[in-house]
């Protein structure tokens, strides 16, 4: 996949296109967007911050990859400490 241009909107402010729905249609993103301090975890989808940055332009296999150890992160909550396996 090759990097986004980025576009300008009728307002003439910039504005970069969505993620196409192909790359990102696995997402773990259930819309609660907090990373907690103590982990580093977000506390809706348990990914880092680069994972979270970094998911359209995973490979299959890394998405596939961070997929499969979610279930095993416990991001905590945003006063307190969580476990990152």
């Amino acid at each position: 996949m090759g990097r986004r241009q980025r576009t300008t909107r009728r307002d003439g402010a910039a504005a970069w296109p969505a993620v196409p729905v192909s790359a990102a249609g696995d997402s773990p993103c259930t819309k609660v967007c907090r990373i907690a301090p103590a982990t580093g975890l977000c506390l809706g989808c348990a990914r880092t911050i680069d994972e979270i940055a970094g998911w359209a332009t995973m490979s299959a296999a890394d998405r596939a990859a961070v997929l499969a150890d979610l279930p095993h992160r416990n991001p905590g909550d945003a006063g307190s400490g969580g476990n990152v396996r």
